[in-house]
């Protein structure tokens, strides 16, 4: 299954590519409407997810680069794993491999990660969310990983549920 990993190498050009030229071409924290409740807005983010651990100093940097590396090996050994019939679970971690990946390259070059993309959702009242979280292409990655992943794992239980119920006497 490793030529699923071309989607990974398309993660992370796609990644780097619209980071390095959001950095080139805007200043930070000025937001730029694309859309409706749709912003560009070039932000840093030196923690993780909804900046998780972003004050802490620096020691994050190395934490989280040595996890994504690690999670993104584990991934690599998984996908390499899979059977051909495993395609939606195959897509799901390149998917993975490829965010994780884009974010380790912006911790390790630059201490932080590159964030850009900014949603408004006027339907939440609640201001922790509006706006949402800046995020880039290697967090919507992660994202669509990790609902492949839960996808294929939730139809495999209510497929071995429903199998177990019917050969039940």
């Amino acid at each position: 299954m490793k030529h699923w990993l071309w989607l990974s190498l398309f993660v992370l050009a796609l990644d780097q590519a619209t980071k390095w030229s959001i950095l080139a071409l805007m200043k930070p924290f000025e937001p730029v409407e694309v859309l409706p409740h749709i912003n560009l807005t070039l932000m840093f983010n030196e923690g993780a997810a909804f900046s998780f651990l972003s004050t802490a100093g620096g020691w994050q940097r190395w934490l989280f680069s040595g996890l994504a590396l690690v999670v993104s090996l584990v991934l690599v050994g998984w996908l390499l794993r899979l059977k051909p019939h495993e395609k939606v679970q195959a897509a799901g971690l390149a998917l993975l491999i490829g965010g994780a990946l884009g974010n380790l390259i912006d911790r390790v070059l630059l201490g932080h990660v590159i964030d850009f993309i900014q949603v408004y959702i006027p339907v939440i009242p609640l201001a922790i969310f509006n706006p949402w979280p800046a995020f880039n292409v290697a967090d919507s990655a992660i994202t669509l990983g990790v609902a492949a992943l839960f996808w294929i794992f939730l139809v495999e239980d209510l497929r071995q549920g429903r199998a177990s119920r019917d050969a039940t006497p």
